[in-house]
């Protein structure tokens, strides 16, 4: 069954949020990149192990919103032309949410891990504010 010709919509938007938006910055996944790395930190601090199950949870929260931060960039904001002037940028997303995962900063409780995870979004984020000003 098709949709009559008048309920058919005429363009199509996409962006991080139901309403298109185009508020895009790097530093929604840098904050929650830097608690997790603080996390690890307190962690490593505390040997209480009420506590440590705590941190652990939530740092794994963090991570998770640092991959969604870093997929909506990935996804939504950055287009062909940008991976074509950049064509590492492929490469940092994944090396980048790959930190953020099980393998990296959530899977962790290595401040180092939180570290390196931050250097990779700092990577991003100067390639972003880049084709900002463009």
């Amino acid at each position: 069954m098709r949709l009559p010709r008048i309920l058919t919509p005429r363009v199509t938007a996409s962006a991080h949020c139901d309403l298109p938006c185009g508020v895009y910055d790097p530093a929604q996944a840098r904050i929650e990149a830097e608690s997790v790395k603080m996390i690890c930190e307190k962690y490593q601090a505390n040997t209480d192990p009420e506590f440590r199950t705590r941190a652990i949870l939530i740092k794994e929260q963090r991570a998770e919103l640092v991959k969604h931060h870093l997929w909506v960039l990935w996804t939504d904001y950055f287009k062909p032309a940008h991976f074509e002037k950049y064509p590492q940028l492929h490469q940092l997303f994944n090396e980048a949410t790959k930190l953020a995962g099980a393998a990296g900063a959530k899977g962790a409780t290595d401040p180092a891990k939180a570290d390196e995870l931050l250097q990779k979004i700092d990577e991003i984020s100067k390639i972003f504010w880049e084709t900002k000003k463009a």
